[in-house]
């Protein structure tokens, strides 16, 4: 099937990827307003009308999208199944697991010889650390707060603590004031929970797995937590750092499609 345009439809953010035979060309990330949708799609140089394949965690904020697209005339696709993915999921309910986690599986496929196992990081709103067999089978994983949410937490729910964000380069133990030990917390809390999922991973796997880290926060978790430093060691060493996975994920299984 023949589109122009992959939108990943997240908690926070709406991200656009322009397809380039298999690969995407450009990228944009961007706020729930129509009138930065207008600005983007207009810079963009579209075939008129284009082909838009929408995936969502956040179905009115998809619908609102697709309102829009189809208001300008453009043609709106959907995958929202996971009957729809090139991709076993081996789940009780395949359809329950969040979209954007399926499709970093099968983008995830496209970088894996047979009989190697992946383990997949989405790092946004909320932190998925999910495992991919070595038959290239989905397995599900794990799910805990992200950063933006331990942080809205601690505001709200602790009375002296202030709003805090986390910025490179993250304050060292012992950090000596509360907004640098909030920042530290945060990030140990984060990256220390998605390295023992990696862990647990890679015990079970009969050789290393690959690791690919995506999501709007997954740059700067990475260097925090020290993942880009050489030498890498294991389970670390093969690591990918790819922030558009969820949209070639998109790719690949467009074209699967019959």
């Amino acid at each position: 099937m023949k589109a122009h345009v992959v939108v990943d439809v997240g908690n926070t953010r709406i991200k656009w990827g322009l397809i380039v035979g298999r690969d995407i060309g450009r990228m944009a990330s961007l706020p729930e307003e129509e009138q930065a949708w207008a600005n983007e799609a207009d810079a963009w140089s579209l075939p008129r009308p284009a082909t838009w394949v929408l995936a969502s965690v956040r179905p009115a904020r998809s619908e609102r999208l697709a309102a829009w697209l189809e208001s300008r005339g453009e043609r709106v696709l959907r995958l929202e199944r996971a009957a729809q993915l090139p991709l076993d999921v081996a789940l009780a309910k395949p359809d329950h697991a969040g979209i954007d986690r399926l499709l970093n599986a099968v983008a995830a496929k496209r970088h894996l010889q047979a009989g190697r196992g992946a383990v997949l990081i989405g790092a946004g709103t909320a932190v998925t650390v999910d495992w991919l067999d070595e038959s290239h089978v989905f397995r599900g994983g794990s799910i805990f707060p992200g950063l933006e949410l331990m942080a809205d937490a601690l505001h709200r729910h602790a009375a002296l603590l202030p709003r805090v964000g986390v910025t490179l380069p993250v304050p060292r133990l012992p950090a000596g004031d509360t907004i640098s030990a909030m920042q530290a917390g945060l990030v140990l809390a984060v990256g220390g929970g998605i390295r023992e999922a990696v862990r647990q991973y890679a015990e079970r796997a009969s050789s290393p797995p690959r690791i690919f880290f995506t999501g709007g926060q997954s740059s700067l978790l990475a260097q925090a937590m020290g993942l880009l430093d050489e030498p890498r060691s294991e389970p670390w060493r093969d690591l990918m750092l790819w922030p558009e996975q969820t949209l070639i994920g998109m790719v690949d299984s467009i074209e699967a499609l019959p």
